[in-house]
């Protein structure tokens, strides 16, 4: 699949969204559509997008999810039988009042939050991990050029690509001078008032990186300090320790919820 398209003009922008969104959808319809009774794209849409919001799980997330996993047995009764239990794991970074973290896009929104505050940033943006590209989740600050431009990443010609290719913490403290991006992408992120950026991984206990967050600067960087790079860590280590456990917990049971509809006709 492409990054954004090197001539990046809105209209190229638009049309490489749009085809990359529809790209996963695409492939859940296409499963769901040969392993069980359903005849049109239409229908398993609609299978797709019921579920998503009874569990209030992303329809990208649930389709990306079934495209990947192994086909259920023929009449089995789940399509994940013996997925993981348990509580959400804590997130004692995040704690900063009385509010309890328990929906996804509380999480990513609160994570985010305490990244800004400790890398002293005014802008910052969430990606999550899917179909092998960085999907953009939340944002803040950032004006839409940006995010539309930014809304899928694959390249490594990108701080946040780095940092998910290398599993580790990237600083880029002066992006007009940095050799990491390509010019598309340094244009891009220089329009919205960025000049620095630092790139956290969200990492599951086994180094699997489930997503990132990247703070934005208005002037450039001079080097974090351990404490900071310290916090972030922690943050990017149980953040993707959540993720993981909301993937294998309220994602693959809206997946048997799914298989169970469509095994007996939706």
């Amino acid at each position: 699949m492409d990054p954004a398209p090197r001539d990046a003009t809105p209209r190229s922008v638009d049309e490489r969204n749009r085809r990359l969104a529809r790209a996963g959808v695409a492939r859940a319809e296409e499963l769901l559509m040969k392993r069980y009774p359903i005849p049109t794209r239409e229908e398993a849409f609609d299978l797709l997008r019921r579920t998503s919001q009874k569990f209030n799980v992303k329809l990208h997330t649930l389709a990306d999810v079934a495209a990947r996993l192994p086909a259920p047995a023929a009449g089995a009764p789940s399509w994940v039988p013996h997925r993981p239990q348990g509580a959400a794991p804590a997130l004692p970074a995040l704690r900063s009042g009385p509010e309890r973290l328990t929906g996804h896009g509380a999480v990513l929104k609160a994570a985010l939050r305490h990244s800004l505050h400790v890398a002293d940033a005014p802008m910052g943006n969430v990606q999550l991990v899917e179909n092998g590209l960085l999907r953009l989740e939340e944002h803040t600050g950032l004006n839409r050029r940006f995010t539309e431009y930014f809304a899928f990443v694959e390249d490594s010609t990108t701080a946040c690509a780095r940092a998910a290719e290398e599993r580790r913490q990237v600083t880029v403290k002066d992006i007009a001078a940095s050799d990491i991006f390509d010019e598309p992408s340094r244009e891009a992120i220089l329009q919205a008032g960025s000049r620095a950026c630092h790139s956290i991984p969200l990492v599951s206990p086994r180094g699997r990186v489930m997503g990132m967050i990247s703070t934005h600067h208005e002037k450039p960087l001079s080097d974090f300090s351990v404490a900071q790079l310290a916090a972030l860590h922690h943050v990017g280590a149980q953040v993707g320790r959540w993720l993981l456990w909301h993937r294998n917990t309220a994602v693959l049971g809206a997946l048997n919820a799914l298989h169970a509809d469509a095994a007996r006709g939706g």
